[in-house]
């Protein structure tokens, strides 16, 4: 896969190590002096092209029309909508994602301009604060379908309200799958007859309610619910 990525500032330059990492053919274009210097310390040279993104002769010099990715990564969202328009109505580029600096123009980043995909770095990191603050000790290991479900991870303490009761015969919210567990380093396959033990590390897949269930159904119980009981 062919990916173009305009702006070769972090964002920019940290998406094209993953992808160099991961043995994608990239090109990135960058206009600024002192970001081409720190790009050619960081990737390859035949990767990096100098010129302004938004330049058409630039654009195609950087091999625009074989791209199978546009990822716009420059600090103007006038310049990522313009590169996403661009790549789709004259290069028919297949798939556009743009960064979005202002959350306040998150609303123009759609059909319209032909983003495919938008990505809002405020309002995703505000997101993922949030959640973890709502989970307790439970860990966003892994973001899945768009951030709609995530892979999780908690350990179970003692007096954990799960402990000694089967996994088929625990309340687990509908959209969740216990994916695995990790015992004494070792990886354990779930199965419905297993019971949590303390210090059992659990893999679970689910959405963002799912997790919040998950987190208080593993929580450990207090001395009235030991009573009660």
């Amino acid at each position: 896969m062919f990916v173009l990525i305009a702006g070769g500032g972090r964002t920019g330059t940290q998406l094209g190590m993953l992808l160099v990492a991961q043995n994608y053919q990239i090109r990135m274009i960058e206009h600024r002096r002192d970001v081409l210097t720190r790009l050619h310390r960081e990737l390859p040279t035949e990767a990096i092209y100098e010129g302004y993104a938004t330049d058409p002769q630039v654009l195609e010099q950087a091999g625009i029309r074989q791209a199978d990715v546009l990822a716009t990564c420059t600090d103007s969202d006038a310049d990522n909508l313009a590169l996403c328009f661009l790549a789709r109505t004259r290069y028919n580029v297949p798939r556009t994602i743009a960064r979005i600096n202002n959350p306040r123009n998150a609303w123009l980043f759609d059909h319209r301009f032909h983003v495919d995909v938008a990505l809002d770095q405020a309002d995703i990191l505000a997101s993922l604060i949030e959640e973890e603050m709502s989970l307790g000790d439970m860990m966003t290991l892994l973001k899945l379908r768009r951030g709609e479900y995530s892979l999780v991870e908690e350990k179970i303490p003692m007096r954990a309200k799960v402990l000694g009761v089967a996994i088929k015969d625990l309340p687990l919210p509908e959209n969740c799958v216990i994916a695995a567990i990790i015992r004494q380093g070792k990886i354990v396959m779930p199965g419905g007859g297993m019971a949590f033990e303390v210090g059992d590390e659990v893999l679970a897949v689910t959405d963002h309610r799912g997790a919040q269930q998950l987190a208080h159904l593993f929580e450990p119980s207090s001395e009235r619910d030991q009573h009660s009981g």
